[in-house]
């Protein structure tokens, strides 16, 4: 199967240094399926009370399901290419020298088993599995996985994002106040954001808004045309390396708001900083002006 029902993202350019190419799009698709149906779907609203644990703060979960999940797509992922290695959440939790790894040459599929957890364990169906491959610290692959309704959307550095229903595209760009955005802006990581984006509601400029609580979600929605930006403040490579290559894939933007926008490829590094998703150039420059009061 495809994430369009007809084919999957192109072949990429051989690796000159003779490494073998990533698996292709019905490999990965089959690892994360399998994983969905045999570990992930099956403690779908079936945890025990121990089955559920915190780790950084009291909505900080984990489950046994993650835990499970990441252990089998760590084996079945560096079974399907030779020579590569994996940044786990879990293990990074349990380790956190493993994130290293983005730093050296080589192949790392990085892994998020369930993002989402907190939804996943409130029996909420808002829940994804994401893995991303990383070639000599550059994105080049890009996978969610929707247990649920059973959908993958994938996207190849070069070769566009597909989803379940064809090739995805960046919604077109609006005036601000018509704009659907979801803002992950928090008082703590992002004060001065944070009291603009409340006086530009309490003024009645900002548009409609999403927080579906995963990472995950919100990428799929801006990629289907349900949402044209987000803001996150918090970047870790599990939750954003896929997602940032099929927006850029589709035609988007990304960027730091201190920054310029981009659309090329993403090397996953986290900075305290909020960090802005858009249609195209002109519209992220747009909504980074109305949001930090520039």
């Amino acid at each position: 199967m495809t994430p369009s029902g007809d084919r999957s993202p192109p072949a990429g350019p051989q690796n000159p240094r003779g490494r073998p190419e990533p698996p292709d799009f019905d490999t990965v698709d089959g690892i994360l399926r399998e994983a969905a149906r045999t570990i992930v779907l099956p403690h779908f609203q079936n945890l025990a009370g121990a089955d559920v644990k915190t780790k950084t703060g009291p909505n900080d979960f984990v489950t046994v399901a993650d835990e499970r999940c990441e252990a089998f797509l760590r084996e079945a992922l560096t079974r399907a290419l030779p020579g590569s290695t994996t940044i786990g959440e879990e293990a990074a939790a349990a380790d956190p020298s493993v994130m290293e790894r983005l730093g050296r040459p080589g192949d790392v599929w990085i892994i998020d088993p369930i993002d989402g957890t907190w939804n996943y364990a409130h029996d909420n169906p808002r829940f994804a599995t994401i893995v991303a491959l990383v070639r000599d610290g550059v994105t080049v692959r890009g996978y969610i996985h929707l247990p649920v309704r059973e959908e993958t959307y994938a996207a190849g550095l070069g070769q566009g994002a597909h989803g379940s229903s064809g090739a995805l595209r960046m919604p077109a760009p609006a005036a601000f106040g018509a704009m659907t955005g979801a803002l992950y802006v928090g008082k703590s990581r992002a004060p001065a954001m944070f009291e603009r984006i409340k006086a530009l509601r309490n003024r009645g400029r900002l548009g409609p808004r999403r927080f579906a609580r995963c990472a995950a979600w919100e990428y799929i929605a801006m990629l289907t045309g349900r949402a044209h930006y987000t803001v996150f403040t918090r970047l870790l490579p599990w939750d954003h390396a896929a997602g940032i290559l099929m927006i850029a894939e589709a035609g988007g933007c990304y960027g730091y708001v201190d920054g310029a926008p981009q659309s090329g490829p993403w090397r996953p590094v986290e900075r305290d900083i909020p960090f802005l998703l858009a249609p195209d150039a002109a519209s992220w420059r747009n909504i980074r002006d109305t949001l930090t009061g520039d």
